[in-house]
């Protein structure tokens, strides 16, 4: 049986849908960041609140969008190295957070991923 998408889901999903619809690749990046920041903090909220239906979702959709970036990297050396070795940390957060939920470390990947996505916007 297939689960019943909230508003929120349902409206979340067109709107991605919409954005990836024509976007650049440098557009798709950031919009890459964008969904894993916003996971991180439902993830975040849904933990405070006791969902864990909710908290499941979100780190999933979390560990979509960093597959999604890791992907995009091409080569092993110089910024694609960083990338790389980004990405798989962020991964090993999210899915050590799967088992036993680690609010601090959430927080932090949240901004550092915050900050990183908004970097990339500055110079487009």
């Amino acid at each position: 049986m297939r689960r019943r998408l909230s508003p929120v889901e349902a409206y979340r999903r067109v709107d991605f849908d919409a954005r990836i619809s024509g976007a650049r690749p440098a557009e798709l990046v950031h919009l890459c960041y964008e969904h894993l920041v916003a996971a991180l903090g439902t993830a975040i909220h849904a933990d405070r609140s006791g969902d864990n239906g909710l908290k499941s979702r979100s780190l999933t959709r979390a560990l979509t969008a960093i597959t999604a970036l890791h992907l995009g990297v091409t080569g092993d050396s110089g910024v694609a190295a960083a990338l790389n070795q980004l990405y798989d940390a962020a991964r090993r957060t999210v899915l050590d957070s799967a088992i036993a939920f680690d609010p601090a470390a959430m927080e932090a990947l949240r901004a550092d991923f915050a900050e990183i996505g908004q970097a990339l916007l500055a110079h487009r």
